[in-house]
C-alpha cells in the first residue's frame, strides 16, 4: 500500500506533465497515447517470457530485482524534473523501462498468491491485493495534485522512488517459495505451450478474448483522464487530482466487492461489473459539466476493478498449477500491455473526432460484446 501510494502519485504527475507539454486537447490525447504505447510494447514483448519465469524461477529473487528497477526509474523521473529536462522522449524511455520491470513483477507476484492461501480463499485474496492497489488511489492523485501546485511534479517522483523500496523490504522478509515446476523445455516451447493451453480451454479463451477487447476500447479511459479533464473540460491540476481520485475510490469499492464476494459463481460478478464498466465509459461521452464526471468516474472504477478481480480469479482457479504463471502472464500482458496500447488507439481516434465521440462508440460497442458473450456461452455462466 505504501508503494502503491507512490505509484498513483507518479501516474497523476506524469499525465499532468505530458498534458502541459502538449498544450492542446488533440496533442494531449495523442501524446498520452504515445506514453501508453511506450509502456505497452515492453509488456507485450516480455510478458510471455515473464510467465515462464513465474513458473520456473524463484519468485522472491525476481520480485527483489523488479522493484529495485522500478525505484530507480522513479528516481530518474525525479532528477530530470528537478533539473527541468523531463522531455517527452525521456518520459517515454523511462516509462518503457518501468513497464519492462512490471512485466516480470506482476505474473510472479500474482502466481505466488495461491501458495499463500487456501484455494477456496483465492478470490478473496486476489480482491485484497486489489484493495492494496486501489486504497492509495483515494488520496494519491489528490496528494499529487497538491504537490504539483506547491513544488512541481518532481515531488511525486521522489516519493515513489522511496515508497517502492517498501516492497523490497517486505519481499526480503518473506520466506522463499519454490518454483511451480521444473523447467523441462526451452523458453519458446514453454511460451507456446501456455498459449495453446489457453486456446484449448473454452472458458479461458472466451474470458481472455473479452478482456482483450475491453482492454483496447474501454480500460484506456483512465489514461485519457488528463486530456479529458485538463484539455477537453478545461480543468486544472486540482480537478485532475480529484477526478483520478474519484476513479480510485470507485476502484477501491470494486476491490472490496471482489475481496468480500462469497457467491459460488464468479461469473455473476464478471457480467455485472463488465456491464457497469462499459456502460459508464460510454456515458462519459455525453458529459459537459465537470462535477458530473466525478460520480461517473467512481462508477467506472467500481466496475473496472470488479471486472479485473473476477477475470483474474477465473483465470487462476481454472488454470492448472504448472500453467498458472503463464496464464497470469497473458492476463498481465493484456492488462499492462494491451491497455496502454489501447490508449494510443483511443488517443489517435480522439485526436480526429474528439474524446466525447470516442467514449460513446468504444463504451457501448464493448457493452454489446460483454452481454453477447455471457448470453451465448453457457460454460461461462456455470463458473
Amino acid at each position: 500500500m505504501i508503494s502503491n501510494l507512490g505509484t498513483w502519485m507518479q501516474f497523476t504527475s506524469l499525465g499532468y506533465a505530458v498534458s502541459i507539454i502538449a498544450g492542446s486537447p488533440a496533442r494531449a490525447a495523442l501524446y498520452l497515447g504515445f506514453m501508453g504505447a511506450s509502456r505497452a510494447v515492453p509488456v507485450l514483448l516480455l510478458s510471455p517470457v515473464a510467465g515462464v519465469v513465474a513458473d520456473t524461477y524463484p519468485r522472491r529473487r525476481v520480485l527483489l530485482a523488479t522493484n529495485v528497477t522500478m525505484s530507480c526509474a522513479a528516481l530518474a523521473f525525479a532528477v530530470l524534473a528537478t533539473v527541468h529536462h523531463l522531455t517527452l522522449a525521456a518520459i517515454f524511455i523511462i516509462a518503457a523501462v518501468n513497464a519492462a520491470a512490471n512485466a516480470f513483477d506482476s505474473p510472479v507476484r500474482q502466481s505466488w498468491t495461491p501458495h499463500l492461501v487456501d484455494r477456496e480463499d483465492l478470490g478473496n485474496a486476489i480482491g485484497l491485493t486489489s484493495v492494496a492497489f486501489n486504497a492509495p488511489a483515494v488520496i494519491g492523485p489528490a496528494l499529487a495534485g497538491l504537490l504539483i501546485v506547491w513544488i512541481g511534479v518532481a515531488g511525486s517522483f521522489y516519493f515513489n522512488a522511496v515508497a517502492t523500496l517498501a516492497v523490497v523490504v517486505a519481499v526480503a522478509l518473506m520466506q522463499p517459495s519454490p518454483p511451480s515446476i521444473a523447467r523441462t523445455e526451452g523458453m519458446w516451447g514453454s511460451v507456446t505451450s501456455g498459449l495453446r493451453y489457453i486456446w484449448a480451454h473454452p472458458v479461458l479463451k472466451a474470458i481472455v478474448g473479452v478482456f482483450a477487447v475491453t482492454a483496447v476500447l474501454v480500460r484506456p479511459y483512465f489514461q485519457m483522464i488528463p486530456a479529458y479533464i485538463v484539455n477537453t473540460m478545461h480543468g486544472d491540476a486540482r480537478t485532475l487530482g480529484w477526478a483520478i481520485a474519484a476513479a480510485g475510490i470507485g476502484g477501491f469499492g470494486g476491490a472490496l466487492v471482489t475481496a468480500g464476494f462469497t457467491g459460488e459463481r464468479r461469473s455473476t460478478q464478471w457480467i455485472f461489473s463488465g456491464v457497469l464498466m462499459t456502460a459508464c465509459a460510454g456515458a462519459l461521452g455525453f458529459i459537459t459539466w465537470i462535477p458530473l464526471t466525478f460520480p461517473v468516474f467512481f462508477l467506472i472504477g467500481v466496475g473496472t476493478q470488479g471486472f479485473l478481480g473476477a477475470t483474474n480469479t477465473l483465470i487462476q482457479t481454472l488454470s492448472a498449477e504448472g500453467m498458472r504463471g503463464r496464464a497470469v502472464s497473458v492476463y498481465t500482458m493484456i492488462a499492462m500491455g494491451v491497455v496502454p496500447g489501447g490508449s494510443l488507439v483511443l488517443g489517435s481516434i480522439a485526436a480526429i473526432v474528439g474524446l466525447h465521440v470516442t467514449f460513446v462508440v468504444a463504451g457501448f460497442s464493448s457493452l454489446a460484446l460483454v452481454v453477447a458473450v455471457y448470453a451465448s456461452i453457457p460454460a461461462i455462466r456455470a463458473e
